[in-house]
């Protein structure tokens, strides 16, 4: 029964998911024609209110692109590469290796959701070249399936907003939450690390049964995993030369970033946000490289990869724009469809129907700050009315934002570009995550209400 579930949403998934570029258009059609009914608005609003927000993540697509472009770098470094074949030997069966690519990513994600959108990727290849039998598209699927658990982690941008102190913290929730609300509130409560933790183990039970059996099996394309040899005889001779392939001005650069990372970290004690992350796998590469030359020969292989960030980014954007765009009455597609969650809740539904709203949202709007700012307004008040706790109804907006992500390319863009696959290929797979993991978190909420 598990598997003809399996196989009908793998051939669902095949036959009606457009790439991602498509599935954008496609949202951004859906968007415009129900935000005029709905909002009330004309077609001219609407337009403004795309045109207007096409550009509202230049700042994100450009941190998204370096992700993927440094994380794959360092990934490409000779050393790196020997250590993930080393880990990439352990698991002796490909049941094995799916559960141990899910459990990596899961956690890794949990930990930073950057670093774990990448990593488990880049050791699902390291895996793929060891093993032979064991299935690409669900390989790559399960690395990417512990994206579901980062919004319950400790990179969680919504919990981390309910603990960071000052005004913003009091406009987004309507004056509901004036002081901040710590983590050990919502992060590190009881019923969250419950919930993430049979989330991670759920994932890594229903990944392995999904891998298909005999000739159901897919295995790689040698030439998505072709490298290219290294240069090594090569010998400097003019001083540009030198100072290319110079160890000496990569340890320098390398040194006076690592310096200024222990300072923020440890020193003025912040956190470990996504620039961090991104400035942590920049000279990480530069210092596994050795010479800058090696370095930039890697990182303009890698480039090529963040093409769907460039092209798809904005226009995820526009869609933003006209999800949160509001009327001259001030109403807005996000904002009708929480206050539809509202309206059918009661004290003990308000998590459940909070976390599914957002999920909704998150197909429109997929990204936690823009999710954050659109429903924390109206979804924080609502929830206290009804007595539900601020860090309950925080961390259902959370979660909510993150579930769907299994079914939103967005997300997956980065981690397709290094695989070398499609959406379509990954997909169904995440559907059958999408319905077990949404199951569970679920009932976390019921519970967690009560």
């Amino acid at each position: 029964m598990f598997r003809k579930m399996v196989n009908a949403s793998v051939r669902l998934v095949q036959r009606y998911l457009p790439e991602p570029f498509i599935f954008a258009l496609l949202l951004t059609f859906i968007s415009f024609a129900v935000a005029m009914p709905v909002c009330r608005q004309t077609p001219l609003e609407v337009l403004t209110n795309w045109g207007n927000g096409v550009w509202g993540l230049l700042a994100f697509s450009m941190q998204m692109a370096l992700v993927l472009v440094c994380g794959s770098t360092l990934a490409d470094a000779p050393a790196i590469k020997k250590g993930l074949n080393k880990l990439a030997s352990m698991p002796k069966r490909p049941v094995g290796a799916i559960a141990l690519v899910s459990l990596v990513s899961a956690l890794a994600c949990w930990i930073n959701w950057g670093f774990g959108l990448i990593i488990g990727v880049v050791f699902a290849k390291s895996i793929a070249r060891k093993m032979r039998g064991v299935d690409y598209r669900l390989l790559i699927a399960s690395a990417y399936s512990g994206f579901v658990v980062w919004h319950g982690g400790i990179s969680g941008s919504i919990p981390l907003a309910l603990a960071t102190p000052g005004d913003a913290l009091a406009t987004v929730t309507m004056g509901v939450v004036t002081e901040p609300i710590a983590i050990s509130n919502t992060i590190l409560s009881l019923y969250n690390l419950a919930i993430s933790a049979i989330v991670i183990i759920s994932l890594v039970m229903v990944n392995s049964l999904m891998h298909p059996k005999g000739k159901g099996v897919v295995e790689v394309d040698p030439r998505l995993l072709e490298e290219e040899e290294d240069e090594r005889s090569f010998k400097p001779s003019t001083p540009a030369e030198k100072a290319e392939n110079s160890m000496v001005i990569s340890i320098i650069i390398s040194l006076m970033g690592f310096a200024f990372l222990i300072m923020k970290l440890f020193v003025r004690g912040e956190s470990l946000d996504l620039n961090s992350v991104i400035m942590l796998f920049l000279f990480l590469g530069i210092v596994f490289h050795k010479t800058p030359i090696a370095y930039v020969k890697s990182l303009n292989k890698a480039a090529v990869g963040s093409a769907g960030i460039l092209l798809q980014f904005p226009f995820y954007a526009g869609i933003m724009g006209i999800m949160t765009g509001t009327s001259a009455e001030g109403i807005s597609l996000a904002g009708e469809i929480s206050h539809l969650c509202v309206s059918v809740s009661n004290e003990h539904t308000f998590p459940l129907l909070t976390f599914l709203s957002a999920g909704l949202v998150n197909i429109f709007i997929p990204s936690g700050g823009g999710q954050w700012a659109v429903q924390g307004p109206i979804m924080m008040p609502a929830g206290a009315a009804l007595g539900v706790s601020p860090a309950i109804t925080g961390m259902a907006i959370a979660w909510g934002d993150a579930w769907t992500n299994l079914i939103q390319p967005f997300w997956a863009i980065p981690a397709l570009a290094i695989a070398k696959l499609g959406a379509r290929d990954i997909m169904g797979y995440c559907l059958i995550n999408l319905l077990i993991s949404g199951i569970i978190i679920c009932l976390g909420f019921l519970l967690w209400a009560l």
